[in-house]
């Protein structure tokens, strides 16, 4: 081999470690300036987190509200909790606890007064739960109950009374009846995350002397004039405002067209979802100007077997995200042969 073609060879192996060199050294420095690109980003992170929770605040999460229908803890459900409950009155919430306590703010009707105080005004289908129903409330999670419904006066104003005490003792708000006339209509606001949500509750099922007064206890009565007055208050210290309305037809599987005045009007208003019950089966959702109702949730708890639709009923989820509703889900629920409602979807 002569020399010529030594220095030949030479000259391409240097130049292919050159380029091997650059190369490396390139790869090298991509790897740094990815680290540090991941440190600078790590540190934007901690910033922005140390600035959030500096303010007081917390990082936006979705959040999660669930609303249940009729709650009776007397007459045949009573029998159950003394039968095979052993008294407990946790038991009607055995199956369904878990996924109540799983929601930020859970709420159902309460279908008459907790107490024992007042005597049976006179109805075959006057209910008055046992004092130790409270504690199955608790137990099952419930942050707030609506009192506005037909049943609420069926052992007197002093049955009614005493259940609002024994509701505040347990720390369970409620909305839709009080001490007077402006309680009664005064929304009950409730905080979910950085959200804040106001409760409403009306009804006009029964006597009209049952409506709270300014200088006696009673309901929360459903008039136009009472919506909108308590819609534009809600809205100025809440940024969500959810209405219930105690209407419809019983076991009716569609709303009515009162049902439809009111459920629109609040909307109309303001609101931004309802939620009816009374009818003790479930009725259909509706979307309406972007906002949603829930005509009827049915029996969440109670004791009508007579058919497999009074058996049945809705619990409503409702996602809440930057202080808005942003979506609404409707989950099944089955009452057992013990009258425990379960998720049966």
């Amino acid at each position: 081999m002569s020399i010529s073609n030594i220095k030949n060879i030479l000259q391409t192996d240097l130049r292919y470690r050159g380029m091997a060199i650059i190369l490396v050294l390139i790869f090298l420095g991509g790897v740094i300036l990815f680290q540090k690109a991941v440190e600078t980003g790590k540190e934007v992170e901690k910033i922005y987190a140390d600035s959030f929770y500096s303010v007081g605040l917390e990082p936006v999460k979705e959040l999660k509200l669930v609303f249940v229908g009729d709650i009776m803890l007397d007459r045949g459900v009573e029998r159950a909790i003394v039968n095979y409950g052993g008294g407990n009155y946790n038991f009607p919430f055995l199956n369904i606890s878990d996924y109540l306590k799983s929601a930020d703010l859970a709420i159902g009707n309460l279908e008459g007064p907790i107490s024992d105080k007042g005597y049976n005004v006179g109805s075959i289908y006057s209910f008055r739960d046992d004092p130790k129903a409270i504690d199955g409330l608790k137990f099952a999670g419930f942050d707030l109950v609506c009192l506005a419904n037909n049943h609420m006066f069926d052992y007197t104003r002093a049955a009614m009374e005493d259940t609002f005490s024994r509701l505040e003792k347990a720390d369970i708000k409620y909305t839709g009846a009080g001490l007077s006339r402006s309680a009664a209509l005064k929304p009950k606001v409730m905080s979910a995350g950085q959200a804040k949500i106001a409760f409403l509750a009306f009804t006009k099922l029964g006597a009209e002397s049952w409506q709270a007064k300014e200088n006696s206890s009673g309901l929360a009565w459903l008039t136009d004039e009472n919506v909108k007055t308590s819609i534009a208050k809600a809205k100025e210290e809440a940024d969500i405002v959810v209405v219930m309305f105690h209407f419809g037809d019983e076991y009716q599987p569609l709303s009515n067209s009162e049902q439809k005045h009111f459920a629109h009007l609040a909307i109309d208003f303001g609101a931004d979802l309802v939620i009816g019950h009374h009818p003790h089966v479930s009725q259909e959702t509706e979307e309406y100007k972007g906002k949603y109702i829930a005509y009827s949730l049915g029996n969440f708890v109670f004791d009508q077997d007579f058919s497999e639709e009074t058996m049945e009923s809705l619990a409503l989820e409702v996602s809440v995200k930057n202080k808005a509703i942003k979506s609404i889900e409707a989950r099944k629920i089955r009452l057992n042969g013990f009258y425990q409602p379960q998720l049966s979807d």
